[in-house]
């Protein structure tokens, strides 16, 4: 039986041992020898094969980035002729006809493997209006093959210029619950990886999103959760996994495996508890499957975004282009800005005849700062209710909220206020009635530190909830966007960045400048970022040192103000406290002349970790901005992104001592055409601001 161990013969012998055995008379009659068998079976392996199996492809109008999908779900990337990874998709499921909402077993589980029953290609081209985002108007095109599973399930992929992109979906109108999702990432030798793990190593699925990036041969992550969006360098192009149009799903996660990534996804709440500070809901004891829903769904988008080049990364629109479509009507209503903010600074005023803290004389004084340089909002974070009891509904005995709130009006600005994701979800429709009658104009919501799908959901509800009572959110303690903000254009920032907060109780060893040019290229490329930025204390690698009470920023004060360009941002903290603005005023200048919203943002230069600059415009002017890790260098500039005609420019720069002191930098003014080219020396952790104003 040595013939048997070929792997024809393995397929084979089956076949053949029931014939020997159950018709042991036609056996013999054939006379035909075991080889000949063989080879019988080998030609009715290979073209039975060939007539069954096929494989579907879509390209993008390019012709440069190819998905081909088997009939197992494999799908094989490729990128100007040469495959950068391969994916594994599908999703475990069962389908109950009589819908319970607590599902008590999962039944029968199936499968999508092995089960194409037709394909569609199709062409998708959009022309996206993008209120708010780092572009007004997003015009993309791509192709699809849909591909019909059975149970009413299909398989949407996408190939466009800027990657390619999958999803699931249902029409079944039973009752669904997905047990998991597959979802794994392969990629070549030598793959390079910029990874964000957890920081929650007991409870990996529960903390803020918010860590440094692991730069590392991908055969050499750490065994951890990695949060998205994850980069990885193969071949000539990088990566990126980022997924879209996440709603009543769980987030993805993935972990290395060698060459491997892996999905992982949060299991749907069972049970919720609370801890004892905040009121803050947390996930107790889960169900043993990831979602479930009723009827026709579509399910998130997978988005590879494909770069050929590092200045590419922060400018690809994957993430809002396949997102649910505005779901609120007119954002005219909605007013981004920068925003006073008192939680990083401590609420530490100097100088002034009252008990600093929060209490109504303290944002009186914000107020007064924030009228005087034309900032439009002041925030109220932790400690304007009681926290510890969850009681968004009253103001503690120092405020009086209704007094701040007309005083600003008065003064032209606006208040809006904190709370914990779920506080506000408990209260949703009295608080929101409350403090629109009172005029808060917005939220700005913490601590939902979770993505299984209730959380999502939340998120969902508090968006279409707050646009009916016209209130704008900012998504603080949350995951990176998923496009949700082209859903519900009134959520103009995110968390889920490692951003300035961290100064308040970061190391010395912390490396916050390499991470801030590293983030725009990964993070940014989901959207909006809360970073908070704007310190006006700042300190070299030397000399920074740790202050919770009066915090300090690392790199010198250019790089706080390049981040507002730098940055995806329409709703900008000013982080320091007022009094100490007061003492620079020539930075607020700068800071408070930069507008929030652009029709159009470039990256004109830079390298993942090393440095970027960012140009982008507003009208017939346009912005830049520069920043570096703490490396120093010099930069070569040249204007030829601008049209015709001549510009008044202002450029803050690093000052010749910006090295020993952070706080130094200059101001110059110029008259600048296209023509022109700037050299400019960014310090070490340093970099440069710069306005471009057209003249008539």
């Amino acid at each position: 039986m040595d013939d048997f161990s070929s792997e024809f013969g393995r397929y084979f012998y089956p076949v053949y041992r029931n014939v020997a055995i159950f018709a042991p008379e036609l056996n013999k009659r054939m006379k035909m020898n075991l080889k000949k068998l063989l080879a019988l079976a080998t030609l009715f392996i290979i073209y039975g094969s060939n007539l069954s199996a096929k494989d579907y492809t879509v390209s993008s109008p390019n012709g440069k980035n190819v998905a081909t999908v088997d009939d197992s779900l494999n799908i094989t990337v490729s990128h100007s002729g040469k495959q950068v990874m391969t994916i594994k998709a599908d999703q475990t499921y069962c389908l109950f006809p009589h819908w319970e909402q607590n599902v008590p077993t999962l039944g029968i589980k199936r499968s999508h493997t092995g089960n194409i029953k037709g394909a569609r290609t199709s062409r998708i081209a959009e022309s996206i209006q993008a209120p708010f985002y780092r572009q007004r108007k997003i015009d993309i095109e791509g192709k699809q093959i849909d591909l019909k599973l059975r149970d009413g399930f299909g398989m949407q992929v996408r190939a466009y210029d800027e990657g390619v992109a999958y999803r699931f979906y249902t029409t079944n109108k039973k009752g669904t619950v997905i047990a998991d999702e597959t979802a794994d990432f392969h990629f070549p030798e030598n793959a390079k990886a910029w990874l964000a793990y957890s920081s929650n190593d007991e409870k990996p699925f529960a903390m803020a999103f918010q860590n440094y990036y692991d730069e590392t041969h991908l055969s050499k992550a750490k065994d951890k959760y990695i949060f998205l969006p994850a980069t990885i360098e193969s071949g000539d192009v990088k990566v990126t996994i980022l997924e879209s149009d996440l709603r009543a799903y769980p987030g993805m996660f993935v972990k290395a495996d060698g060459l491997h990534l892996r999905a992982a996804f949060a299991k749907y709440p069972k049970r919720m508890d609370y801890y004892k500070w905040r009121g803050m809901s947390y996930v107790a004891e889960t169900e043993d499957y990831i979602a479930k829903s009723k009827g026709p769904r579509t399910y998130p988008w997978r988005v590879m975004a494909i770069t050929e080049q590092d200045t590419e990364m922060p400018v690809n629109n994957l993430v809002y282009a396949l997102a649910t479509p505005n779901q609120i009507g007119s954002t005219d209503w909605i007013k981004p800005g920068k925003v006073a903010w008192d939680w990083w600074n401590d609420w530490n005023l100097k100088g002034v005849d009252f008990e600093a803290g929060i209490n109504t004389r303290t944002y009186q004084y914000y107020i007064d700062f924030a009228a005087k340089n034309h900032i439009p909002y002041v925030v109220l974070d932790e400690g304007w209710y009681d926290s510890s009891k969850g009681d968004i509904m009253n103001p503690i005995p120092a405020i009086d909220l209704q007094g701040l709130i007309d005083y600003g009006r008065e003064k032209g600005v606006s208040i809006a206020l904190w709370t914990v994701f779920n506080v506000l979800d408990e209260h949703l429709t009295e608080a929101c009635e409350k403090y629109a009658k009172m005029g808060v104009k917005g939220w700005k919501v913490d601590f939902m530190d979770r993505n299984d799908q209730t959380a999502v959901e939340m998120a969902e509800r508090l968006a279409k909830t707050c646009a009916q009572y016209q209130f704008f959110l900012d998504y603080h303690g949350f995951y990176a966007p998923t496009g949700m903000s082209r859903t519900y254009p009134n959520i103009l920032n995110y968390e889920g960045v490692f951003g300035m907060e961290e100064a308040r109780w970061a190391k010395k060893e912390t490396d916050m400048p390499r991470y801030d040019v590293t983030f725009p290229f990964i993070r940014m490329m989901a959207g909006q970022v809360d970073f908070t930025p704007g310190a006006m204390r700042n300190g070299t690698k030397e000399n920074w040192v740790e202050c919770y009470q009066n915090p300090v920023s690392m790199g010198t004060r250019c790089h706080q103000l390049a981040c507002y360009i730098v940055h995806d941002s329409p709703f900008t903290m000013l982080c320091d406290t007022p009094t100490n603005y007061e003492r620079e005023q020539p930075c607020v200048d700068i800071i408070t002349s930069l507008p929030d919203t652009f029709d159009e943002t470039k990256i004109i230069q830079g390298k993942l970790g090393s440095y970027i600059i960012v140009a982008r415009r507003n009208g017939s002017d346009w912005y830049l901005g520069g920043q570096t890790n703490w490396d120093g260098r010099d930069v070569e500039l040249s204007l030829d992104i601008l049209p015709p005609g001549t510009y008044q420019a202002t450029i803050v720069s690093d000052g010749i001592n910006a090295n020993h002191n952070a706080e130094d930098y200059r101001i110059e003014q110029k008259t600048l055409t296209a023509n022109d080219q700037l050299s400019l020396k960014m310090a070490n952790g340093g970099g440069f601001l710069i306005k471009l104003i057209k003249q008539q």
